[in-house]
């Protein structure tokens, strides 16, 4: 009798300690499904858009050639082009203008600018426009670029620091890093991944293998001029 009652008893205990395991499985978690995918800064991506960059520049009716400030605007904004554009850069001509001449000698000398400044005639586009305008319009410039949008992060003022329910992160981690990396970034075009890698140098490569295989520095050798070293008139 008293086996009996052991056995009834143990058979009892392993029966409670199942249910109270099964319970523990199923009890709700305070992790959210996000923290168990990817990292912070996957959840904190860098968006990027798509931009038209524009330069107007007026037709004066009693001018015969583009002005000093204009032609500068122009060189500026080839040199924008060169270092953040992707396209064609486009040249259009204004169809409607109390200058025809001065407007057709614009985009010459537009065209002219953008070739001395590195910009290939394959790189260019020409267009018009105001065909049906009847106001004189302008010339116009312009390119596609793309920009970095950073991720919208959450006030610290919002979270509450105390809060030590869970171990979880932060929903701010991640966030200020990505921020600054969007603010940084010289081509945000790179983060789509079509830009294809150049060329890497190949006579350049083998001459630090071979200093590097001798023992020898890799780095450029630095002159006095160039040292690093407070000079001993600023410390006089």
């Amino acid at each position: 009798m008293t086996r009996l009652k052991t056995s009834s008893f143990a058979f009892a205990a392993i029966v409670g300690v199942a249910t109270v395991t099964a319970c523990a499985s199923q009890a709700p978690t305070a992790v959210p499904a996000s923290y168990l995918q990817g990292t912070p800064l996957d959840r904190n991506q860098i968006g990027v858009a798509k931009r038209t960059e524009f330069l107007e520049i007026d037709i004066h009716p009693a001018a015969s050639e583009l002005s000093l400030s204009d032609k500068a605007r122009i060189q500026n904004f080839v040199a924008a082009y060169r270092s953040a554009g992707h396209g064609p850069l486009i040249m259009s001509l204004p169809e409607s203008s109390q200058n025809p001449q001065l407007a057709v000698t614009a985009v010459v000398e537009a065209r002219a600018i953008a070739w001395e400044n590195g910009v290939t005639y394959e790189e260019m586009s020409g267009s018009s426009h105001g065909a049906d305008s009847e106001i004189s319009e302008p010339l116009i410039l312009a390119f596609q670029a793309y920009e970095a949008i950073a991720p919208d992060c959450p006030s610290l003022a919002s979270l509450d620091m105390a809060d030590i329910s869970s171990n979880n992160e932060l929903p701010t981690l991640g966030c200020a890093i990505r921020t600054n990396m969007a603010a940084m970034i010289a081509d945000p075009a790179d983060l789509l991944g079509q830009r294809p890698l150049e060329q890497g140098d190949a006579l350049r490569r083998n001459t630090i293998l071979t200093k590097f295989r001798a023992g020898e520095a890799t780095g450029a050798e630095r002159s006095e001029d160039e040292s690093g070293q407070v000079s001993s008139a600023v410390g006089n």
